[in-house]
């Protein structure tokens, strides 16, 4: 699969932003560089969970052919369709005063075919797409600030499940993510096998 996506996508939030969640806020910059590398690392963690990359960016892949009209795309929503090619013969898109003719179009999550199919077949349909949200989604950032907090107050505690003090008993999370955060991105999980 050909990808010409950027190597390191954007960060889901900022320093200023998560600093501001915690209460009372931080002020000091004395964990700035940490708070940087934890929204990196919480970012991808995001990423590989949604499995997909939910930022703007274009796409330039070799996709396996499905054998019906319908090819869907692995990031999405699909905002435009620059070129489609299947073995290397450019497709075009579907004229809008034609609606029966060759060609192709996007639902925002696949590539739909008429007066054809796409071959199935390893590697076989070439697209070049541009896909994702612009701005972002809310409840992205905030998955990734409340994720961020989360790691930044377990560095004091790692490895620990439980601990006792003065008869109380405080149990720790040892989860990925809570479940209030897992419910909230759901919907922007991948739903288009590769």
């Amino acid at each position: 699969m050909d990808d010409t996506t950027p190597l390191t996508p954007p960060p889901l939030a900022d320093v200023a932003t998560v600093k501001a969640w915690f209460s009372p806020p931080l002020t000091s910059t004395a964990d700035d560089a940490l708070l940087t590398r934890l929204i990196q690392a919480e970012s991808g963690f995001i990423r590989a969970w949604l499995g997909r990359d939910p930022s703007l960016a274009t796409y330039t892949q070799t996709l396996d052919g499905t054998g019906n009209a319908v090819l869907p795309l692995p990031y999405y929503p699909v905002m435009d369709v620059m070129a489609v090619a299947v073995d290397g013969t450019p497709v075009p898109t579907q004229a809008a005063d034609q609606p029966l003719a060759y060609g192709y179009a996007h639902d925002g999550l696949s590539l739909v075919l008429t007066g054809g199919v796409f071959p199935k077949g390893r590697r076989r349909v070439t697209v070049t797409w541009t896909a994702g949200y612009d701005p972002l989604p809310a409840i992205l950032e905030q998955a990734c600030v409340e994720l961020v907090a989360l790691r930044y107050r377990e560095r004091d505690r790692v490895g620990l499940v439980s601990k006792a003090h003065g008869g109380e008993t405080t149990s720790y999370l040892q989860k990925e993510m809570p479940d209030s955060l897992a419910a909230a991105l759901a919907p922007y999980r991948r739903v288009a096998p590769l």
